[in-house]
């Protein structure tokens, strides 16, 4: 059953990885979101409105398989007063919730889901929020050539799904989800080549616009200097870093 209180709903989705961090930055800065759903121990740490934790319950209260998540989860799962999406029910977790698995695979006509943070996105889709903001969702880190997590094409084909349906998103600048943490004159293939590399942002009206890079810088820095003295959060990054 859709939850009709999250139509149009502005979320923040916070998973574990390193731009979590830019998550509480908003925060300092003022940002606010209409509900916090987090991922798997996030729910322990920050305050959150939903959790999704689609392993069952008793792989952190039974197995070490969790590894540093299981003790911080072993002792919030028992307390835990808020709604925790999962695949089982188990009265060790007395908040636990069974996830509409095949009411939102209907919905999407997909069931596409090797991970935990899908499951979110999906479940967002399925309830017609309006807009999703989603930080520590990294999957692989800049510089680092040796580490890269499974899931990240599963997050980026539902994220595909939602534009598709109108709704926003934005990814922390230091995310690697959508390539968002590459700089702007190497998101668009071939054109990165060039002398004065030709790069997409995105107008007032939301229409997507060809200029080059230092038409661009140029625009930048008068916007920088018009705005010296104003504290700009995390999240009001230039449109192209939050729209795809």
């Amino acid at each position: 059953m859709r939850i009709k209180e999250l139509e149009g709903k502005n979320i923040a989705i916070v998973a574990m990885g390193e731009s979590q961090l830019d998550f509480h930055l908003s925060l300092v800065h003022s940002k606010t979101y209409d509900e916090v759903w987090g991922i798997n121990c996030m729910g322990a740490i920050t305050k959150c409105d939903r959790v999704f934790m689609l392993d069952p319950v008793s792989r952190f209260m039974d197995t070490d398989d969790a590894g540093t998540q299981t003790d911080v989860m072993r002792r919030w799962l028992p307390v835990a007063d808020i709604p925790i999406y999962t695949c089982e029910l188990d009265e060790r977790c007395p908040s636990a919730v069974l996830y509409p698995l095949e009411e939102v695979a209907q919905d999407a006509d997909c069931a596409y889901l090797n991970n935990t943070v899908p499951f979110a996105f999906a479940f967002a889709l399925y309830n017609k929020v309006g807009s999703i903001n989603l930080f520590g969702i990294d999957f692989s880190y800049r510089g680092n050539l040796h580490f890269a997590e499974a899931g990240k094409a599963c997050c980026e084909f539902w994220l595909s799904k939602c534009i598709e349906r109108g709704m926003i998103v934005n990814v922390a600048a230091r995310s690697g989800l959508l390539d968002t943490d590459c700089p702007i004159e190497k998101r668009v293939y071939g054109y990165h080549r060039l002398d004065d590399p030709d790069i997409l942002v995105v107008d007032d009206e939301k229409n997507y616009r060809q200029i080059k890079l230092s038409v661009y810088n140029k625009l930048l820095h008068e916007e920088q200097l018009k705005n010296i003295t104003e504290v700009r959060t995390v999240m009001d990054s230039p449109p192209e870093a939050k729209r795809y």
